[in-house]
């Protein structure tokens, strides 16, 4: 009996070996394809500790051209740590068009090991299931095949891996400390995997295959990665529909109600400054060493004084705390991603101020108006903007955003006087002309955006401009009520 059962593993084993080169040689011929169609790929191997996860992944690069895919490990620390939201480091691994990106462990080992140690709350759990579920969403609206992947092997099969790696001098040191605990805490952590795979299941599906058998599982993970690559060739990129979710928002009037009168005198504005910029220096000695991190997003007219406005706010704050990110056209490389990319990769470190001039909300105006985008994907990123704005928020960002506003009048003078100007030319361009003779479409768009966007955690603020001292003035008082209110909070 023993050498007929012997007799049927080769044989098992030498047909899985048939189908697997098979395979091979399919995602061979199918890589000129992604790449033409500029089909993005993930694919997150999670699964337990010993169950081969990085095996497995060679097994599936093995013939892959080596310019087209990336490997990204996992490194998994503390809360206390981590100076960047839960999802950071994924979204800032995500492929371009024509790529493909294999996760060796991801979000869920991430979120179920902090959960288990206790790092971060039952709230905090929900919170970050919620996430990943936008995220992966997102990454599907936007285009992107994701294939999940989960390597199981029972408890007796990692008890015997872990020893045999421990055993010899060569591999111990790939067992750790929480590998141990793990294989100690088997029944809690499947029943914490079962539970994370159900919640997150939905949308994308969780394929668990079995790692007892290691080409059955090279097989099973190479059928299901050729089978959905044909898929997504044959049907194409896939564009999300827009939906509405409900968020908290704060009632915003039309532009064009909004009062523009409203100046500072040289005397009021010079003694305003010099105390608000002394009161914001204060504050950003106090939200670095609390770790609060700070974004401040400017939106606003052409000529409206942004820059300006940034400056003033600038001023005050320690230059290593802080960072301003100007954002013109999407580079090759950053529309090669989904739209959010470029913004998940410029995020601060906790403790620290980013002010961004010009945002992720280009997605719902100029690429709506310019046609840079589909009518589906701006009407989806409202609701795609809130979730992302939340996930900071529910880091621990304070995130305000401005629309610095003037009216067309005051527009025109700014343009002819920079016209006139040698030393501000370079500031007016065709493009602010083109764009002022969309003022209508511009207007409309944007109020748009302000009512569908202005969330409680994420509110928008209308900055009267006409007059750029008042506006400077206003806006230094927004931070620093912010700033403090987040400060009293933080203690409390």
């Amino acid at each position: 009996m023993k050498k007929e059962k012997k007799d049927a593993v080769k044989a098992e084993n030498a047909q899985l070996k048939e189908e697997i080169k098979s395979l091979r040689e399919q995602l061979l011929s199918q890589q000129q394809a992604i790449r033409a169609k500029g089909l993005p790929i993930i694919v997150l191997v999670e699964g337990w500790a010993a169950a081969g996860k990085g095996s497995l992944i060679n097994e599936l690069i093995s013939e892959i051209d080596p310019r087209f895919y990336n490997v990204t490990t996992s490194v998994i620390t503390g809360e206390a740590e981590s100076r960047y939201p839960f999802l950071y480091p994924y979204a800032c691994a995500i492929p371009e068009n024509g790529k493909i990106m294999f996760y060796d462990s991801g979000w869920m080992e991430d979120v179920v090991r902090k959960y288990l140690h206790r790092d971060i709350t039952r709230a905090q759990y929900r919170e970050r299931v919620r996430s990943v579920n936008e995220f992966e969403r997102q990454l599907r609206d936007g285009g992107y095949l994701l294939l999940k992947l989960f390597l199981d092997i029972d408890a007796g099969e990692q008890r015997k891996r872990m020893s045999a790696l421990r055993e010899n001098y060569e591999t111990a040191w790939r067992v750790t400390d929480e590998d141990l605990w793990q294989q100690r805490e088997y029944k809690l952590f499947k029943q914490s995997y079962e539970s994370f795979m159900d919640k997150t299941g939905g949308l994308i599906p969780w394929h668990v295959l079995d790692g007892n058998k290691k080409n059955l599982a090279v097989r099973d993970a190479m059928k299901l990665l050729v089978e959905s690559v044909d898929r997504a060739l044959e049907a194409g990129r896939y564009v999300g529909k827009p939906f509405k979710e409900s968020f908290p928002l704060r009632k915003m009037p039309k532009l064009s109600t909004v009062d523009l009168s409203p100046t500072l005198t040289d005397e009021d504005y010079r003694a305003e400054l010099k105390k608000l910029q002394k009161r914001l220096g204060e504050l950003h000695n106090r939200i670095y060493r609390m770790k609060i991190p700070v974004i401040l997003c400017y939106e606003g007219w052409d000529a409206a004084g942004k820059g300006g406005n940034i400056r003033r706010v600038a001023k005050p704050l320690d230059p290593r705390g802080f960072d301003v990110i100007p954002i013109a056209s999407p580079e090759p490389h950053e529309l090669a991603r989904q739209y959010l990319w470029r913004f998940w990769t410029r995020l601060p470190r906790s403790g620290h101020v980013c002010i961004f001039d010009r945002t992720w909300y280009g997605r719902v105006m100029v690429e709506r108006l310019e046609g840079f985008c589909t009518e589906d994907d701006w009407k989806r990123a409202y609701n795609e903007i809130n979730e992302f704005e939340r996930q900071l928020t529910e880091w621990g960002a304070v995130v305000l955003k401005f629309w610095i506003h003037i009216d067309q009048d005051t527009q025109l003078q700014r343009f002819n006087d920079r016209q006139s100007t040698p030393e501000k030319q370079w500031k007016l361009t065709e493009e602010d002309w083109r764009n002022r003779e969309k003022w209508p479409q511009y207007e409309e768009a944007i109020d748009e955006m302000l009512h569908k966007t202005s969330t409680e955690f994420a509110p928008w603020f209308i900055i009267e401009s006409n007059d750029k001292k008042y506006a400077r003035i206003k806006t230094l008082k927004i931070v620093i009520d912010a700033l403090e209110k987040a400060c009293e909070d933080h203690m409390a």
